[in-house]
């Protein structure tokens, strides 16, 4: 009779491991459950591994651990990928499949991507006994805190495969709240950028040919006009004095784009700094309500998912804090998380922070009486991402005909101020 090796949780929440034997996989999850046990994992003891060669052997393991040395890649998992793999090893657990079956469909499936020299790691950590959550917790950039923890509340319950369709659903609810943030920041930088080449563009090439036409026929120049060419000349590097010249204008303004974007990244890196950024970022007028809400949708979404899986309320408050993406929200839910602590309840404390409309605190509040929390949270997620869908909406109508306003006057301002001295220039011909 085949013998099984297990890894299971006691009622109490401890790891035991051990041995069964039984005629296969499904009768020895049975006998593991008899004994009190809740099985994470299960696998057939092979005895031809060992019982082999010596050569034979050795030359298998050298193959095994040039396969784990074979995924290294460059670049990131997507989370398209992952929400797929996450659904997809959903549906093989439902399905009745031993989990380390299905980790090794799933791997087989995929090109060679950092996902798939992941997934070699953690199949062979859970082939040596570890449990799937702590496998996927040694590969932190790939599977977050927050996914490990859900799936380890899965292994304790017995549900991963729920737990699994619940994470692949969160993740992909908040991959799409993601792209209609960021959707509706592109359009306006997009044609920001474009008005700023077009404008440079002017100055650079167009500007010159006026000024030396001007120069030729000894036209005193108005004020705007004079400033559009100190404007030009700066852009041009076409400096008085040799002296004065420095890099051309041209190049800081190619170049400020990267500068920005360099120094943000540098500004995010320092906890002041990310304070400070978060901070504004809330309080903006356009952006900051939009800001606002996408952040309430994920972290009540994110802390709804984490207490329906039974993740323990502090600790699900802790991974919704470190994950919610802002450092305002973070503040308040350390907050939050502190009082719990103290005997408090959740929506008093979440009340003094202000960082939530009363609607969203007095339905956690309702929440907590009703002891439906997690229902309230994800319904308050809900409403949210239809908000922050209606206000992307209308931010994007509202920004289109602001900006062609905008490209419009400077572009028309341009125009006037070349046209002024041509106007002197006609009079003083006629006279």
């Amino acid at each position: 009779m085949p013998t099984f090796q297990y890894e299971a949780m006691t009622a109490a929440g401890k790891t035991q491991k051990g041995a069964v034997e039984a005629n296969s996989s499904e009768e020895a999850i049975q006998r593991i459950k008899q004994q009190g046990y809740f099985p994470t994992s299960v696998r057939e003891q092979k005895v031809k591994k060992t019982a082999g060669p010596p050569e034979g052997a050795g030359g298998k393991g050298k193959k095994k651990k040039k396969k784990s040395g074979a995924g290294f890649s460059i670049g990131g998992v997507k989370a398209k990928q992952l929400t797929t793999f996450t659904r997809q090893l959903s549906t093989l657990q439902d399905a009745g499949l031993p989990l380390l079956r299905s980790l090794q469909i799933l791997e087989s499936q995929l090109k060679p991507c950092k996902l798939k020299g992941t997934l070699q790691g953690v199949i062979e950590d859970v082939e040596g006994g570890a449990s799937l959550s702590d496998a996927m917790a040694k590969h932190p950039r790939v599977f977050d805190r927050l996914y490990t923890k859900m799936v380890n509340a899965g292994e304790i319950g017995g549900v991963l495969d729920v737990i699994l369709q619940r994470l692949s659903e969160f993740m992909e609810k908040a991959e799409r709240l993601k792209r209609r943030v960021v959707g509706a920041m592109i359009y306006p930088i997009a044609v920001i950028m474009v008005s700023v080449l077009i404008v440079t563009g002017m100055l650079y090439f167009i500007v010159p040919q006026f000024q030396e036409i001007f120069a030729d026929f000894g036209v005193e120049l108005p004020m705007l006009t004079q400033t559009l060419i100190d404007a030009s000349s700066w852009i041009a590097g076409n400096y008085p004095t040799p002296d004065a010249q420095t890099v051309p204008g041209i190049v800081w303004v190619l170049a400020s784009p990267f500068i920005i974007f360099a120094f943000l990244k540098l500004v995010r890196r320092t906890k002041p700094g990310r304070a400070a950024s978060d901070t504004v970022l809330i309080y903006l007028p356009v952006f900051g309500p939009l800001t606002k809400k996408s952040t309430i949708a994920r972290f009540t979404r994110t802390l709804g998912t984490l207490i329906s899986a039974g993740v323990p309320i502090l600790e699900a408050i802790t991974i919704t804090s470190e994950t919610c993406g802002n450092h305002v929200y973070e503040k308040a839910l350390v907050k939050v998380h502190d009082s719990i602590r103290q005997g408090e309840s959740f929506a008093g404390p979440l009340r003094e922070t202000k960082t939530c409309d009363p609607i969203v605190v007095n339905m956690i509040d309702v929440g907590e009486e009703t002891g439906d929390m997690d229902s309230m949270l994800m319904k308050i997620a809900d409403n949210y991402d239809e908000e922050v869908e209606v206000a992307v909406s209308s931010l994007v109508r509202l920004i289109e005909p602001m900006l062609v306003l905008f490209l419009g006057v400077v572009i028309g301002t341009i125009v006037i101020a070349m046209f002024l001295p041509m106007v002197a220039m006609i009079e003083s011909l006629s006279g």
